[in-house]
């Protein structure tokens, strides 16, 4: 999951108010918006050539109206998404549970302490020079806009005509996209209701466009000044996984396994058949190291991987530690054996004495 929290300076925009994992978030110079955490996930059908990005923003803070950019390699189309659909993901990836007995007491344990514990292991038209807006529509709280952009300076006059500034350091940013004539989609976001502010869980966005190789957008991330944290479902054909780190730590598994029968909202994305399920986690505890997007490449083996939650408990037998079974048990023998020796050798000392008696007898 991708988390941080930047703040504005009163009276200038020295950057965006959140850049998070796959685009930048701007607001007005007097307000702040903070995005608390972004959940995204990512479907790659490999048979028509497309991508689709659902994403869903936790945001808070003062501002009635902010502006997400986000670059993609092709002309989007802009949907609302199922916000159930992150509630299943986060269930067919949840990890299993098991428990796991311990035979000698722990520090929480009798006799050394009361009771016992159960650890657990952890429209479209022209909007300047340099833009293109494709398409423009409303979507619950989004004024989305499609555009192409020839200079990050257009689509700033763009932002600028709309309210917003962007930043010179995100301008900066936009570059590399701009070379490679990616396109964006730019977002309005405003309460439903005039005079709200913009706060909680926003309905998730679903973005599609035509891509040769799945790809998740991460350089703005650069522009973060906290630590930023990726969370990411990745539904494709086989086992995904990032090429590289990008600048950030190593990219971690966190489930690998097919879903046979998608159904609900994953089923709604993608489609009723078969699909494989990836859940990726990543650090950036540096994000101004971030050096360029995730490609997401085929794993050499389609691995299925649950995380497992060791749930430890003393091991008990109708409510009886075990160990406390086994050392009276102990203890009982003991003395048993200890008695049945010292009997033992009573009884040979007695009849050392009787054959005594008897050589001795005249």
């Amino acid at each position: 999951m991708i988390v941080a929290l930047l703040a504005l300076q009163l009276g200038s925009l020295v950057a965006p108010a959140y850049a998070c994992g796959c685009g930048a978030m701007v607001t007005d110079r007097m307000a702040r918006i903070g995005v608390d955490r972004e959940t995204s996930a990512v479907r790659w059908d490999e048979r028509t050539g497309t991508e689709q990005i659902v994403m869903r923003f936790t945001v808070h803070g003062d501002a009635d109206r902010a502006a997400w950019i986000m670059p993609v390699p092709h002309r989007a189309d802009v949907t609302l998404g199922d916000p159930k659909l992150f509630d299943e993901l986060e269930r067919l990836t949840a990890p299993e549970h098991r428990d796991r007995d311990y035979f000698w007491p722990r520090g929480d344990d009798w006799p050394f302490a009361d009771g016992d514990t159960d650890g657990a292991a952890a429209a479209p038209g022209k909007a300047g020079s340099g833009v293109g807006v494709v398409g423009r529509e409303r979507l619950g709280p989004f004024d989305v806009a499609r555009l192409t952009a020839t200079d990050p300076t257009a689509l700033s006059d763009w932002l600028h005509r709309n309210g917003f500034e962007l930043s010179d350091r995100l301008s900066t940013e936009l570059r590399p996209y701009v070379e490679r004539k990616w396109g964006y989609v730019a977002v309005r976001l405003a309460p439903e209701k005039a005079g709200e502010k913009l706060y909680g869980a926003l309905d998730p966005l679903r973005i599609s466009f035509a891509n040769d190789r799945p790809v998740y957008p991460m350089r703005l991330s650069r522009l973060a000044r906290t630590p930023q944290s990726l969370g990411l479902f990745v539904l494709a054909g086989h086992r995904m996984e990032p090429r590289d780190g990008i600048g950030g730590d190593r990219p971690e598994v966190l489930f690998a396994g097919p879903v046979d029968k998608p159904s609900g909202a994953v089923a709604e994305l993608t489609g009723t058949g078969p699909v494989f399920l990836t859940a990726v986690d990543q650090s950036f505890p540096e994000p101004s190291r971030i050096d360029g997007d995730h490609e997401l490449v085929r794993a050499s083996a389609d691995t299925p991987y649950r995380e497992i939650v060791w749930h430890d408990r003393l091991w008990t037998v109708g409510e009886i530690p075990v160990w406390l079974i086994t050392v009276t048990g102990g203890l009982l023998l003991l003395t048993a054996g200890a008695y049945a020796a010292i009997r033992t050798r009573h009884v040979a000392a007695r009849e050392r004495r009787v054959r005594a008696g008897v050589r001795s007898a005249p």
